[in-house]
């Protein structure tokens, strides 16, 4: 027992001693160490940002909208939402989605739904379409802006329905002129 105690001590002396023998080797090593993982962090950050900005540029114009399936429509105007500042932006559509393809929150901090309606232009969205987004954005997925995004247009009934409880209406035109960037973003 005293031998097992007496070579601990030994050898946790030896390596106090030689910690301090090498002190700046172990700090030159811990500095390239931390230089090497912010090198990997900016370039990854940097890499991301070039995939962001390149998918941006991609939805400069109405007709890469049209050339979309639903759910890359999906993915898409949650690109736009974070172009535009929105943090956690989340892509949720699909079976059972009750009436939310995309919840993000503004700027603002005000949290969005959008249901995303991706149509040829001569099918229209109808109330029926906002009357379901209205009844779940608030007390389903509480949510203080509701939007309904669509390649087409709306009936005269889901228009109207929509101006009469707030749900923000981005016809084929309004996406356009978001996505070009020269208007302001559908929750402003």
């Amino acid at each position: 027992m005293f031998t097992l105690a007496a070579g601990a001590v030994i050898l946790a002396v030896l390596l106090v001693g030689w910690l301090l023998h090498h002190l700046v080797l172990l700090l030159g090593l811990l500095v390239v160490a931390l230089a090497v993982v912010l090198v990997v962090v900016r370039g990854r950050v940097a890499a991301s940002r070039r995939e962001h900005e390149g998918q941006v540029a991609q939805l400069r114009h109405l007709g890469a909208f049209l050339a979309m399936g639903p759910k890359e429509f999906e993915h898409a105007l949650a690109v736009l939402c974070r172009r535009d500042g929105c943090t956690k932006v989340t892509v949720v559509g699909g079976a059972g989605d009750l009436a939310a393809d995309v919840l993000a929150t503004t700027p603002a901090g005000q949290r969005i739904l959008i249901q995303a309606k991706r149509y040829g232009p001569k099918t229209l969205v109808g109330s029926q379409d906002v009357q379901k987004v209205n009844g779940t954005y608030r007390d389903v997925h509480r949510c203080d802006l509701a939007l309904v995004v669509t390649t087409s247009t709306f009936t005269r009934a889901a228009a109207a329905f929509c101006a009469q409880v707030g749900i923000r209406a981005v016809d084929r035109r309004a996406l356009a002129l978001w996505a070009e960037g020269t208007a302001r973003p559908p929750w402003s």
